[in-house]
């Protein structure tokens, strides 16, 4: 498919994440760009703002004419998209080209330097940290990222025609539509096995992926993971962080490479996996040749990702922390974090569990993690694109809770119970629309403070 000879491009499920970036660069590269969406949101909200129109009913007759000429109109549709869509269906039934985000994203990339960042949790924030130090190097980059980063407000950085940063997604299989030529895989947990039944198949799929990587020598893994690659982590690895220690709020620690050691990096978001994440990053722009120096000022420089451990409020008598948690491996993390930060502070953790199908999986797993925490609030769960499966609730997991300090309540509650919490720091987790209340949380806690 020659993108050349394409005028309009229309997204079926325009609001979601990644969906979004694809917009965004296309509307950049002076595409006609509409699309539908369930819900608005703040990041429709920001795509409307853009220039960009949106609906949110499913009506043919809502299509922009542009868009009805099936002879120069893309048409890219989210997995999420249930089959019956009206909308999806008469763009089907007509014969117009109509591509998953990530076929997409595979033909954008084809003919650039692609690096992909693959793996269950850490995709967004490595390929952020990666795509920030590149463009601020001065690389020819565009990178395609699944959130917001704070740098730029966008999930798009840059606008270069030769390098491209892209998320390599495990659902549905997507990753396999990409050509990468230098890659990582930050875990292999097991995940999304409503899609692939057990953790066997996700570990078979992130294999044909790592296969894609022709030199073992630009394919990076967390240390740990059973794939031939060069191995990265905290203390270990062949790219390794060392001489860790926390400076005013900061990371500060030493890379071990193969070859040097450079000392006296500097980093800003907390916690060990962010670390990784930062050191995976390290390892792809060195090998690429993006200098030491380089590196560093960009990694100095980052200032995360929205929904990823984000500071909200951050007082000398209160803290508030969202972030998009949402497996036990990622709720572990936000705990590590939480703990080595504010070790004497009383804690709040707040969770909307994500998916019936994830919950009922993991349940004994987010049960553990959810137990650390000192006081736990559970809100019900977050269907997304599933409907309820018997059995499986918010109570359900509560009872499963070894913490005695816990609590379930529905959204319409949490804001009188917030007024009355006298918690020190407020983790708001999860990856449902618990984000579309957070700029209500943090003016009821300011007010409040």
């Amino acid at each position: 498919m020659d993108l050349n000879q394409i005028h309009n491009v229309y997204f079926v499920g325009i609001g979601g994440i990644g969906m979004s970036a694809l917009a965004r660069y296309f509307k950049f590269i002076g595409k006609n760009v509409a699309g539908y969406d369930k819900t608005p949101t703040h990041l429709t909200d920001e795509l409307k703002a853009e220039g960009i129109a949106i609906h949110f009913e499913d009506k043919v007759e809502l299509i922009g004419l542009p868009f009805l000429n099936k002879e120069n109109t893309l048409v890219v549709v989210t997995p999420a998209v249930p089959k019956n869509h009206l909308q999806w269906n008469y763009f089907l039934n007509n014969g117009f080209v109509v591509k998953k985000r990530a076929e997409v994203l595979g033909i954008i990339t084809k003919d650039t330097y692609c690096f992909a960042v693959a793996g269950t949790h850490g995709k967004t924030t490595t390929s952020s940290i990666l795509g920030h130090v590149l463009y601020e190097a001065g690389l020819d980059v565009t990178a395609f990222l699944g959130g917001i980063v704070e740098n730029y407000n966008s999930n798009l950085i840059g606008s270069g025609k030769t390098i491209t940063v892209v998320e390599a997604d495990e659902f549905d299989r997507s990753f396999l539509h990409l050509h990468p030529n230098i890659a990582c895989i930050t875990s292999m947990d097991a995940d999304h096995l409503d899609i692939y039944g057990d953790a066997a198949s996700i570990e078979a799929s992130f294999r044909e992926f790592a296969d894609k990587v022709e030199d073992k020598k630009h394919l990076f893994v967390t240390n740990g993971l059973p794939l031939e690659a060069v191995t990265v982590g905290v203390n270990e690895g062949e790219f390794a962080a060392v001489n860790i220690r926390i400076e005013d709020g900061w990371y500060v620690f030493d890379v071990k490479t193969p070859y040097e050691t450079v000392k006296d990096i500097k980093f800003g978001l907390p916690g060990h996996h962010n670390l990784t994440n930062a050191l995976l990053a390290f390892a792809m722009a060195k090998t690429y040749g993006v200098s030491s120096e380089d590196i560093m000022r960009g990694l100095a420089s980052f200032k995360g990702v929205r929904r990823r451990f984000s500071y909200q409020i951050k007082k000398q008598d209160l803290v508030y922390i969202d972030d998009y948690a949402h497996h036990p491996t990622e709720i572990n993390a936000v705990y590590q974090a939480v703990s080595e930060l504010y070790p004497d502070k009383k804690v709040l953790a707040i969770f909307q569990p994500h998916l019936f199908s994830r919950t009922r999986d993991f349940a004994d797993g987010f049960a553990k993690s959810l137990s650390a925490f000192e006081n736990i609030v559970l809100l019900d769960i977050y269907p997304a694109r599933e409907l309820p499966i018997e059995g499986i609730t918010s109570k359900w997991l509560l009872e499963k809770i070894e913490n005695p300090n816990k609590k379930l309540v529905t959204k319409q509650d949490l804001i009188p119970l917030l007024k009355m919490s006298d918690a020190d720091v407020i983790v708001t987790i999860g990856a449902g629309d618990i984000g579309e209340m957070v700029p209500e949380i943090k003016k009821v806690l300011d007010e409040k403070n």
